[in-house]
């Protein structure tokens, strides 16, 4: 971001009155939306800051630090009373009032793009810092920046700007432009690592899948081990405790050389056997459990796959494949289904007809269910503790529910209701009233409200 470039954002800037919201959406990235379609960023990173326009976006965690709250208190619906750039300094200053009942206050955001000085400052009317995006101590830097701390001026530099450029600057288009090339930039890398993650949580529920065997080899398994067992029971006088191997004939006549399992008695050798042909039956008879299960969760991360190749912004990768969870969330393990957090709520997702299932038999009363119209779908479990929930949570919930229950691209329509007035009928199969819909365009993938 260069001088003449803030110089061209502050004229851009001053148009505007009022801000409606500002917050952190990101560690270094601060919205403020002033009432436009369109909200403005300010992106602190140090050595590459920037400012850009474009459409508000989702927080991708809930921040709740000092900085952010008197940045909501303070700035949020705030009348400007001016914008201005320091002279021969990459700082933008806007100065707003806060009015109530009872008081007004003044206060500066002062945006710092100065390279190791980068930051985010509040500051009262006499220079005093309110807090700050980056705290910096004595032990860092002579300009300390902590809230009750006087700021002091950025050091003099020697640094010559350039001449004025010939041509005028567009701040609206340079704005949008800037925030497509971050946004392009930022969707390809994390697009490509997000996809990773998928593609090797896809090969690894595969390898499990062609490691099982067949019904017919497990069959023919227990049928050996019934074989042996029955065998060694009529052979067990031949059996020596320091054998390994019994070498005898089968009841057809055959030389058969049967292993002597360690640390059991030979009275208990043919029970060893009996138990491991029972075993193998009963994995031959629910083989095919085992092998939809496993079929199931791959094609619910294919459809993640899918939609994760389908998105066009950076947050709908971040609601499909969030980042891990920190110390306290990730205590909570979740045995049927997929746990996600979004906006602070907790919501669960079925991978398959067993987890649909068990997620409506775990679901609380008042807790939101959700379901895909017409279409076998992932069951979608929102725990409400009886709060209203806000109208982004349920459009999140519905995205994730037509996402990771089909591929191709179409309008779907998602119901959604308390769980009590969901009644299950046949394995996860339920009848529902009191219902409201929620249409889902899955494309590029956008989500509308009727």
């Amino acid at each position: 971001m260069t001088y003449f470039q803030l110089l061209s954002i502050k004229e851009f800037l001053s148009q505007y009155n009022y801000i409606k919201r500002a917050r952190r959406v990101e560690n270094n990235l601060i919205e403020i939306d002033f009432g436009d379609k369109e909200s403005i960023f300010f992106d602190m990173t140090r050595s590459n800051s920037t400012v850009m326009m474009g459409k508000s976006k989702r927080p991708l965690q809930d921040f709740n630090a000092p900085f952010d709250t008197l940045l909501h208190q303070l700035i949020s619906q705030s009348k400007i009373k001016s914008v201005k750039v320091l002279k021969d300094e990459r700082v933008l200053q806007i100065e707003v009032l806060k009015q109530s009942r009872y008081k007004e206050q003044y206060t500066m955001l002062q945006l710092e793009f100065t390279g190791k000085y980068t930051n985010a400052i509040l500051l009262d009317t006499n220079g005093m810092v309110i807090e700050a995006l980056h705290h910096i101590d004595i032990n860092s830097s002579f300009r300390v920046v902590k809230p009750g701390v006087e700021l002091q001026p950025l050091p003099i530099h020697n640094i010559k700007f350039p001449s004025l450029p010939k041509e005028p600057i567009d701040a609206k288009e340079l704005l949008q432009t800037e925030y497509q090339k971050r946004n392009q930039i930022k969707l390809k890398s994390l697009k490509r690592q997000k996809l990773s993650f998928i593609t090797k949580k896809i090969s690894k529920l595969q390898k499990i899948l062609d490691g099982f065997e067949s019904e017919e080899k497990l069959l023919n398994r227990a049928k050996e081990y019934r074989k042996y067992a029955e065998v060694v029971l009529a052979n067990l006088h031949k059996v020596n405790h320091y054998d390994s191997f019994l070498s005898t004939y089968d009841f057809e006549g055959n030389l058969i050389d049967i292993p002597l399992p360690k640390g059991i008695k030979k009275s208990r050798i043919s029970d060893y056997y009996y138990k491991l042909a029972k075993r193998y039956e009963s994995k031959a008879k629910h083989i095919h459990i085992e092998r939809d299960n496993i079929e199931s969760k791959i094609a619910f991360y294919e459809n993640i796959k899918e939609a994760l190749i389908n998105a066009k912004e950076p947050w709908e990768l971040e609601l499909l494949v969030p980042k891990k969870a920190n110390f306290k969330k990730r205590k909570e393990k979740l045995r049927d289904g997929e746990l996600y957090w979004i906006d602070g709520y907790k919501v669960y997702v079925g991978r398959n007809s067993k987890e649909n299932k068990k997620l409506l038999e775990m679901a609380r009363s008042n807790d939101i269910w959700m379901h895909t119209r017409g279409i076998p779908s992932s069951h979608v479990i929102i725990r409400t503790d009886k709060q209203n929930l806000p109208e982004s949570l349920l459009k999140s919930a519905a995205k994730l529910c037509v996402d990771f229950s089909i591929k191709q691209p179409g309008n779907y329509e998602v119901d959604y209701t308390k769980r009590k007035f969901v009644k299950i009928q046949e394995g996860s199969r339920v009848e529902y009233d009191k219902y409201k819909t929620i249409s889902v365009l899955k494309e590029g993938i956008e989500i509308r409200e009727d």
